[in-house]
């Protein structure tokens, strides 16, 4: 085939196929103006009706029976602690006590050569360790009762036992129905901005083309926590904010 008319033909068909996007492109572009799309924010306050703390102590000794029946006599002291401070014995669990090899390094030095000084690690006993945990849900008094006593474990210091005190976690029951309700509302947010912008141009809103929904986020009320791509769940306030967006695009008429 001569030259020019491959030539010929490669240009023509390259001119179809500009026209075809060309075409296509503008069909998208008249689509696109054919619809709006609006962000709706549903956002509630509340109040966490479930709290979680803990705390754990330690003992340590070079025999680990001996070791044991130390963690023993002070779960003893730690249970009465908390039981004179008004809790029953079924208001808090112990954890099971859990036992840990420690050991301390130790410097050999050489007196002829201070670059052959050696460390070894020395066995140095024993490790007892155990937890106590205290929850409440929806029991406003049980939580007060462990809010109040949380910051007053140094005291246990005069019985000779330092309990590692936990912060303070609370959440809530309710979160799937709170979630819906969100959702509700965000939509309904959503629609009502749509309808308010569309009328602002004489037109009219049709059918639903898209729905999508932002990520569930729980911050401190009063919180200027911006919002995460892998969401927000807040277990250090009590009091507590929820919100969600979701995101409308409707056909327009």
């Amino acid at each position: 085939m001569d030259d020019k008319i491959k030539s010929a033909l490669i240009y023509g068909m390259a001119i179809v196929l500009t026209g075809f996007l060309l075409g296509m492109a503008f069909k998208n572009r008249n689509e696109n103006l054919d619809s709006i799309s609006v962000i709706g924010l549903g956002t509630k306050d509340f109040v966490s009706d479930e709290i979680l703390w803990s705390g754990s102590f330690t003992t340590k000794s070079y025999d680990i029976k001996e070791a044991y029946s130390k963690i023993t006599s002070d779960q003893k002291i730690v249970s009465n602690f908390f039981i004179n401070k008004g809790f029953s014995a079924s208001e808090f669990t112990f954890g099971a006590v859990n036992f840990q090899k420690k050991f301390r390094e130790v410097r050999t030095e050489d007196p002829n050569n201070t670059y052959n000084n050696k460390y070894e690690q020395v066995f140095d006993g024993y490790e007892a360790t155990q937890t106590i945990s205290f929850s409440a849900k929806k029991n406003p008094d049980l939580m007060k009762r462990i809010e109040a006593v949380s910051s007053k474990t140094s005291e246990l210091i005069n019985s000779g036992i330092e309990l590692a005190s936990n912060s303070v976690q609370y959440t809530y029951s309710e979160l799937p129905s709170l979630k819906h309700s969100l959702i509700e509302s965000a939509t309904k947010d959503a629609r009502e901005r749509a309808e308010k912008i569309v009328k602002q141009g004489n037109g009219d809103i049709g059918k639903l083309k898209n729905a999508s929904m932002g990520v569930f986020q729980i911050t401190g009320q009063g919180s200027t926590e911006e919002d995460s791509y892998g969401g927000i769940n807040d277990t250090f306030s009590k009091n507590k904010t929820a919100r969600i967006t979701v995101r409308l695009e409707y056909e327009l008429n």
